[in-house]
């Protein structure tokens, strides 16, 4: 065969290969995301106009959140906290509604004082997804019924789910994290 025959057989044969490892990691960038994820990887990528987008979406997270200076919260705030928490819950009895916005405010704060931006709510969810990918799904069920109730959608019982939703995430938040492991 003359030389110019092997270049071009080398040539395709390094495209393939080329081809081959830039799927590869690909692959595994997509099962990083959905184990680090879960069930937020599958929201984004349902809303999103191509895995890839939604990928880069994720991925963005990561990079903003590495600028945060998430801490934990003193014993102290952690006390003062889990009382206002505990007020919350005993008030729903005479005032779902109110209940519902003090929770939601006490999320707000507790995030602000662990370091998270609290700009707007999909935001806050979106930077909560990267630390707390189980509950953020919580969250995002309490603030939909929160909407529905503002427009006079929701009853009573569903305020009580609400709260409960923020329940969940109120207490991943109230997590104290030292080193690999994690206690309440």
């Amino acid at each position: 065969m003359s030389t110019w025959v092997w270049i071009v057989i080398a040539v395709v044969v390094v495209a393939v290969v080329l081809g081959v490892i830039w799927a590869a990691m690909r692959s595994r960038r997509t099962r990083g995301l959905q184990e680090r994820f879960g069930s937020e990887y599958d929201r984004v990528a349902a809303d999103a106009p191509s895995r890839r987008q939604a990928e880069s979406e994720l991925q963005e997270r990561e990079r903003r959140h590495e600028e945060f200076d998430i801490r934990p919260l003193s014993p102290e705030q952690r006390d003062n906290y889990q009382a206002q928490w505990q007020s919350i819950q005993a008030d729903f009895v005479d005032d779902p509604s109110g209940s519902l916005a003090a929770a939601d405010s006490l999320i707000q704060t507790v995030m602000r004082e662990r370091g998270y931006p609290v700009d707007d709510f999909e935001t806050r969810a979106g930077d909560l997804s990267v630390d707390h990918p189980d509950v953020v799904e919580n969250y995002r069920a309490g603030h939909g019924i929160a909407v529905a109730h503002e427009r006079g959608k929701a009853g009573t019982e569903e305020l009580r789910k609400a709260v409960q939703h923020y329940r969940a995430l109120f207490e991943e938040l109230m997590v104290v994290e030292t080193g690999d492991t994690a206690r309440r």
